[in-house]
């Protein structure tokens, strides 16, 4: 891997005191795109929201660190941090709605990287940023560009979200689903445009999706995640080629197949993600996992070496391969 452009080590997030990110450690290298998988409520977007000084007022970060380049951003003042947002730090967040300010028209809220960051301003900001609103797909740009979020609709918003990210060419960019309620056509042009811009730019990005199939497509590496940890990390050929975490292997046995039995109950793992603050003691996917024993129940078992490149935290990494 190339020299890393992000490092999180050892990262602990919780609410009202109790975790929610315990101990995530992961590199993202220049040109990197590594992709972070779980079923909700896993601690990927919490993790993201640490990375860009967003968390919500009830979380706070207790442990850990989160090097961008050679700044810690935990130790960074907020005015640092303000700096880094929007021109080397973007992010494209999961519900554009939310996110995109209602009194404030689409074209402006574009254009103010541009202003802030790179002091562009006037005709030459418009017709960058509406330049990039016709990169991203959306039709008659120019009229788009004066309108106001409620006038547009979600997936117009989703992509106006996506242009706001890219307009400064970041040096990281975090894509938390970024094509959530975009048809197929549209999200093969998203992501198209960010390995356009992975490959120009050398950008790093950090991709959380449930998607298997962007993840396959997109993906240099994957860091899967359960209850707030990550239980294996692996180039992506590697992952979808053996597994030996059993999260892992139920995960990816639960995509549709085009050679699938027809008219059948599409496999699903049993049970639920624990609740914060309501983990179990040892491994924490042991209550749904098929291969847990004593062991499992009583020790977390630590992130060591799988046979080829990268990490799995599972008692009976030489088990897996058995399941069905």
């Amino acid at each position: 891997m190339s020299e890393p452009v992000l490092r999180v080590g050892d990262l602990k997030v919780s609410i009202a005191g109790q975790p929610v990110v315990d101990g995530v450690s992961f590199d993202v290298g220049q040109g990197e795109i590594l992709s972070v998988v779980g079923e909700s409520g896993c601690g990927k977007s919490m993790t993201a929201f640490s990375v860009m000084g967003l968390l919500p007022k009830v979380a706070r970060v207790d442990a850990g660190r989160i090097l961008f380049g050679d700044k810690n951003l935990l130790t960074l003042p907020e005015a640092g941090r303000r700096h880094l947002r929007g021109n080397d730090l973007a992010m494209i967040f999961q519900e554009p709605v939310a996110s995109l300010n209602p009194l404030m028209k689409i074209g402006r809220q574009i254009e103010e990287s541009l202003i802030v960051h790179r002091g562009l301003e006037g005709k030459t900001a418009r017709r960058a940023a509406i330049s990039m609103l016709e990169e991203v797909g959306i039709p008659e740009a120019e009229i788009r560009f004066g309108q106001y979020p409620f006038e547009l609709s979600g997936g117009m918003c989703q992509r106006a979200m996506i242009a706001m990210a890219l307009i400064c060419g970041p040096k990281l960019l975090i894509a938390d689903e970024p094509t959530t309620a975009l048809d197929v056509t549209i999200q093969a042009q998203i992501l198209d445009l960010m390995k356009r811009l992975r490959d120009e730019t050398g950008t790093a990005i950090l991709l959380i999706t449930h998607d298997m199939g962007v993840v396959a497509d997109m993906a240099d590496r994957v860091a899967v995640m359960y209850a707030g940890r990550v239980i294996e990390e692996a180039p992506v050929d590697a992952i979808f080629a053996r597994q030996e975490h059993p999260y892992t292997r139920l995960l990816l046995s639960t995509i549709p197949r085009l050679d699938g039995q027809p008219k059948t109950l599409l496999p699903t793992i049993e049970g639920l993600v624990p609740d914060i603050g309501h983990w179990p003691v040892g491994c924490r996917f042991s209550p749904r996992c098929p291969l847990a024993d004593k062991p499992c129940l009583e020790t977390i078992p630590p992130l060591a070496a799988r046979l080829d490149q990268g990490n799995a935290a599972c008692w009976h990494t030489d088990r897996v391969g058995e399941m069905l």
